[in-house]
């Protein structure tokens, strides 16, 4: 059986609801924090969460220049929310001191959704996954301005861009870990097991 382990980066945001979702979809899921934790594991999952923080805490506990070779190496990553954000080439209104992985050619707006108050649920559907539409919980979610030709838009909502793949990396606008439904999780365990497969060759 390839099960793949699956790390989610445990430095701030819901990290709990993401080990859970990648259980239920058949990876081993543990918390990563440190370089040597990050080197052990197949994929890498960013979550929600505030993305100056998580990007400041990376840089402080020595995680972020050896998730940015990762990324480049071809390791799959699947970020929402301020994990989007982590993985957007550019920002376009980032904070001062924020830094991104990178990973996707796309430029994100962050909280363009609006505030914590005006966080919302919406159906979305998803290219790549059957069945019904996903429920989409947006928390002072970003939103895609624009992406470039290597980037795959995935979804769509209110005619913004919200779900985006390039190569081996994964980010989505909402949290689908807060919902039950682990199709996207589903389909990121399976990116990370064919690239497995595919390194095993």
């Amino acid at each position: 059986m390839n099960t793949p382990v699956i790390g989610v980066l445990a430095l701030q945001g819901d990290v709990r609801e993401h080990l859970i979702a990648l259980a239920a979809a058949d990876a081993v899921a543990r918390p990563v924090r440190r370089p040597e934790e990050l080197a052990e594991v197949d994929g890498l999952v960013l979550p929600g969460g505030e993305s100056t923080t998580i990007s400041k805490l990376a840089v402080l506990f020595g995680v972020m220049e050896p998730l940015r070779a990762r990324v480049r190496d071809g390791m799959p990553v699947y970020g929402t929310c301020a994990g989007m954000i982590m993985l957007a080439d550019k920002i376009l209104d980032p904070r001062s001191g924020q830094e991104t992985i990178g990973g996707i050619d796309m430029i994100v707006r962050r909280n363009a959704f609006g505030r914590q108050n005006e966080s919302f649920e919406a159906a979305v559907d998803v290219r790549g996954i059957a069945g019904d539409p996903v429920e989409g919980v947006f928390i002072r979610a970003p939103w895609v301005e624009s992406v470039g030709a290597g980037a795959e838009v995935l979804a769509e909502h209110a005619g913004h861009i919200v779900a985006v793949r390039q190569g081996n990396v994964l980010a989505t606008s909402f949290h689908p870990e807060l919902t039950g439904d682990h199709r996207v999780h589903s389909l990121f365990v399976d990116m990370v097991r064919a690239n497995r497969t595919a390194e095993s060759l």
